[in-house]
């Protein structure tokens, strides 16, 4: 279309139109005179709008979704570090029943020593010292501890502590070589040192030569003057082998110790030693020995012993039993013949004959 004057006061006069078509139509309200013609231009282009909506809407949701995109991958990204960090923070059931094991079997140990006690965990193993066997805790200065303090677990001796951070300690464990404890033996009383060779048995150097221990005797630690760097009462090991006595001022018995330096985990450094010496309190209870079942076997007599007719352990009848030649008083079978070298049908010989018979 041209654009001449004509076209420009048709355009004019549609708009006035238009707009006096709305002004009626706001006015009229639900009386609108052309409520009418909007419900057939609805029933025409109803279904043309529908069919252009539904063509149109994918391409709009697809243009939203490349729009939107980068925002829901940061929020996947966020939710999943949340989960990672809640999944290491947590841990997994399995391990968390087995620190619960651990601490209890520490507090356990802790209240039969009477040691006050501060709980650790082992975050390194070896140390910039360059010592063998250490392991670093998380605790430090700011927690109490100290340099020569004593070191437990659940089952018995870790280490001494020898190096105090502000928030971790090196702890030296008992079975390096520069390790060395007093120690002494259940029920004896032997005393000895102890000392450590890796993933050996500990060598314990008993001073009394002729001491008397076999393999599965007991130690705990002897204590150290004013509790430092040792407390008493700690379980060490199990005797495991004896090196024969010859003759000499000591004798070498070699210990399994009862600490697991390879899987430690849970640790109390004690931070007050008890008030007297626990002495053998804290060692395990000895395992009862299961009872030994005998059975008692009865053979059969030989064949040639058993009665014909009948077993030998049945009962007699009752009021019969066999002739006592040695107590002629005793009740016979009176079946049976009185005397058995004689007939029974012979008259006694003995019985006085009649008068006037002759014999």
């Amino acid at each position: 279309m041209r654009d001449t004057r004509e076209s420009r006061l048709l355009l004019v006069l549609l708009i006035a139109i238009a707009f006096a078509l709305i002004t009626v139509d706001i006015r009229g309200g639900q009386e609108s005179p052309v409520d009418g013609a909007r419900q057939a231009a609805a029933a025409v282009f109803g279904p043309v709008e529908n069919g252009v909506a539904s063509a149109v809407d994918p391409i709009g949701n697809a243009i939203g979704a490349v729009r939107d995109s980068g925002e829901r991958h940061d929020r996947i990204a966020a939710l999943e570090q949340e989960n990672a960090a809640l999944k290491a923070k947590l841990g997994s059931d399995d391990r968390n029943r087995s620190r619960l094991r651990e601490l209890d079997a520490m507090l356990k140990t802790a209240g039969a020593g009477q040691y006050g006690i501060k709980g650790a965990e082992v975050i390194a193993i070896g140390a910039a010292q360059g010592f063998s066997w250490t392991v670093t805790i998380d605790v430090g200065a700011r927690d109490g501890i100290r340099r020569d303090m004593t070191v437990l677990n659940g089952s018995g001796l870790v280490g001494r502590v020898t190096t105090v951070g502000p928030s971790t300690s090196t702890v030296l464990l008992a079975n390096d070589p520069d390790f060395t404890v007093g120690t002494r033996m259940e029920k004896t009383d032997e005393l000895g040192f102890a000392t450590g060779q890796g993933d050996r048995p500990l060598l314990v150097q008993l001073l009394n030569g002729k001491a008397k221990v076999k393999p599965g005797d007991r130690l705990v630690t002897f204590g150290s003057q004013a509790d430092k760097p040792f407390v008493p009462g700690v379980p060490v090991g199990e005797v495991v082998r004896v090196d024969p006595s010859g003759g000499g001022l000591t004798r070498n018995v070699y210990v399994r110790p009862y600490v697991g330096f390879t899987k430690l985990d849970i640790v109390g450094v004690v931070v007050q030693a008890p008030r007297t010496d626990p002495r053998d309190m804290v060692l395990p209870q000895k395992p009862k020995p299961a009872p030994t079942v005998t059975v008692t076997v009865t053979p059969p007599p030989p064949d040639g012993q058993r009665q014909p007719g009948g077993d030998q352990n049945q009962p007699q009848q009752q009021g019969v039993r066999p002739a006592d030649p040695l107590n002629p008083a005793a009740p016979q079978d009176p079946a049976a013949p009185a005397d058995p070298q004689k007939p029974a049908d012979q008259p006694d010989q003995q019985q006085p004959q009649d008068q006037g018979e002759t014999p």
